[in-house]
């Protein structure tokens, strides 16, 4: 059997851990829970253990392992370092290299919205392109872009953050990375039902949405479908921002695709087609009829570009 990869996409809450051939073939998944106690300093002792226990099952050494590859929640440089992990309690370290240490297997680390969208580029949403961008819209708005089939790092690690483009004027409360007025603000799933929830408080407008018991992201999405005219308010002010943010994004790196993921591009082509409309209406003309398209690996994007990352280009 030729030689198999990791692919390791490390959350806040569990590591979605996948092993791959090197065709790109998904043979095994599981997650493992994140423990971020003690400063987060089980998480990779943990991966390790792990790696080695699936090794063990398949009756294979670490020579038959070609590499790891690790997604993490964090601005990540090339030779390895991570610029800190607040959800997991990390400051800066050289990740790649503590894991190889622990493991005798070789590590390359990216930040996880990168990874998601070399996984996307790979086989998934963006693999019939040479460059593209991934937007993925969950709990936050995280960032990708992939150049040449090569993820952008950036000098500090922070290339992609569309989530944290400070788009959003007149924002009085704070993002969680600090700022004020971040795209995130307002187009995550947890922005999308704060500006509901603020439409329903400044509106007498009549709405659906004031008899549902819990407001979701999916739940004003769907009745933006279904007619009310509330939730269309909502999704129309919601989208416009990203159509503006993939714009500025699209003025900076023009690539040829828009990958759409994460919880949020559920709401399938009616999120899609809006979005493509106020990204139109704000993008440079020489980049208007850029496509914009829903990712295809779902929440195992991550692990996919994790083991991408092993491959190189």
């Amino acid at each position: 059997m030729s030689k198999i990869i990791f692919g390791i996409d490390v959350g806040g809450t569990t590591c979605k851990c996948g092993t791959f051939s090197k065709e790109g073939e998904l043979l095994r998944k599981e997650e493992i829970p994140t423990r971020k106690d003690e400063g987060g300093s089980l998480i990779l002792p943990d991966i390790s253990e792990y790696i080695k226990g699936v090794l063990a099952d398949m009756n294979m050494t670490t020579e038959d392992v070609a590499g790891i590859g690790m997604g993490l929640p964090g601005a990540c440089l090339e030779d390895g370092t991570v610029n800190k992990c607040i959800n997991l309690g990390w400051g800066v370290f050289n990740a790649a290299n503590a894991l190889s240490e622990l493991t005798g297997i070789p590590v390359k680390i990216g930040n996880d919205a990168n990874m998601a969208a070399l996984g996307e580029f790979w086989v998934g949403g963006g693999s019939e392109y040479n460059s593209m961008v991934m937007v993925t819209i969950g709990t936050g708005v995280g960032g990708g872009v992939i150049i040449d089939g090569k993820p952008l790092y950036g000098f500090n690690g922070a290339a992609g953050e569309i989530g944290h483009l400070p788009l959003v004027e007149g924002e009085t409360e704070s993002c969680n990375c600090g700022k004020k007025g971040c795209l995130e603000q307002v187009a995550s799933a947890t922005g999308i039902v704060r500006t509901a929830n603020r439409m329903l408080a400044e509106s007498d407008m009549p709405s659906s949405l004031r008899s549902v018991p819990y407001i979701s992201a999916k739940v004003i999405f769907d009745e933006a479908k279904g007619g009310d005219a509330l939730a269309i308010q909502v999704t129309e002010y919601v989208c416009r921002y990203l159509g503006k943010g993939l714009a500025c994004a699209a003025g900076m790196v023009d690539p040829e695709v828009f990958v759409i993921g994460g919880g949020v591009s559920a709401a399938g082509e009616y999120f899609i087609n809006l979005i493509d409309k106020y990204y139109k209406e704000c993008v440079f003309h020489a980049s208007r009829q850029t496509k914009i398209v829903k990712a295809a690996l779902g929440n195992d994007a991550g692990m996919y570009g994790a083991a991408k990352l092993i491959l190189g280009n």
